[in-house]
């Protein structure tokens, strides 16, 4: 009996307890900002501004078969846009060089300027997909030591050539893992191999296609074969370089021919600015100076087709 009272004063201190904390006001409580849900901050104007363009530009080619920058041109450039990005990117080029053109030279210069913003597009794309392929091809001799190694150790070609896309740079970990995840779609191994050959324009991974191909069709040691094709890889590449090396002289010629008949006249113009005022003014001076843009053409393209060996 003498327990009673003691547990009845017990209860009670408790919920005196509980109820100062819980109705005492606390000092740390957190701040109803700190509650909220995160929001992001509100996009800028310009933010918008682009977002609308690409929307439309968009809604534009959706419905359009457009060949000029189309979605392959950019993949083989490197370049993680999409069409409407670039045309809206290509857009603002053009405004910003017609506005240069006009302040510098007034409307001819603009008009000029605008219409070469897709020739100069044009020229981005295939200047940077040049550069991929061709890191691509110099990453292909340690792509195959990759992949003979990973054969070797007991894994599948498939597990080979993901172990390929987690261990080799750019642009070859693109292909791939592009080539991984078609497969893993239900796309046939040869077909997406052979797709990177011919987006990448490189007919020595033609050859790994068909070795893999053949493998899979007779059956043999596909390591050995994948090491004999790098042999020949890295043969090919050595005489590729000679060949370069050899053919460096003539290119160095007919950059120095085309470029002294040019030189030449800057430099009478510089010196004497009214000596060949004659040869812009005169219709005979027109037609030497149109005859003389035709004829280096010709020979331009003539030492080109000289100097470019195909091997």
């Amino acid at each position: 009996m003498t327990l009673l009272p003691i547990g009845v004063g017990l209860l009670f201190s408790a919920v005196l307890v509980l109820g100062f904390v819980l109705l005492a006001p606390g000092g740390a409580s957190v701040p109803l900002d700190r509650r909220r849900p995160i929001q992001g901050q509100a996009d800028s104007q310009l933010t918008r501004f682009a977002g609308s363009a690409v929307h439309l530009v968009d809604g534009f080619f959706s419905g359009r078969k457009v060949r000029l920058f189309n979605r392959e041109s950019l993949e083989q450039a490197g370049l993680r846009l999409s069409q409407a990005d670039f045309y809206v990117l290509l857009l603002a080029g053009a405004v910003a060089g017609g506005l240069a053109g006009f302040v510098v030279a007034g409307p001819l210069l603009a008009v000029l300027l605008v219409l070469l913003a897709p020739v100069v597009g044009h020229l981005v794309l295939g200047i940077l997909a040049g550069k991929r392929r061709t890191k691509f091809d110099q990453q292909l001799g340690d792509t195959l030591q990759l992949l003979s190694g990973g054969l070797r150790a007991g894994h599948s070609i498939m597990r080979a050539i993901d172990a390929a896309a987690s261990e080799s740079q750019s642009p070859t970990s693109e292909e791939m893992r592009r080539v991984v995840t078609e497969t893993s779609l239900g796309r046939d191994l040869l077909d997406s191999l052979n797709d990177t050959a011919d987006r990448m324009r490189n007919e020595d991974f033609v050859w790994i296609a068909q070795a893999i191909q053949i493998n899979r069709e007779v059956g043999g040691n596909l390591a050995e074969v994948l090491d004999q094709v790098n042999e020949t890889i890295r043969e090919r590449s050595e005489i590729k370089g000679h060949i370069k090396s050899l053919a460096a002289e003539g290119k160095f010629s007919a950059y120095i021919l085309m470029a002294m008949p040019i030189g030449i006249v800057v430099m009478l113009m510089l010196v004497n600015p009214g000596y060949m005022n004659a040869m812009f003014t005169h219709p005979l001076g027109w037609g030497m100076i149109a005859a003389s843009v035709i004829l280096m053409t010709i020979g331009g393209l003539w030492m080109r087709k000289i100097i470019d060996l195909k091997f």
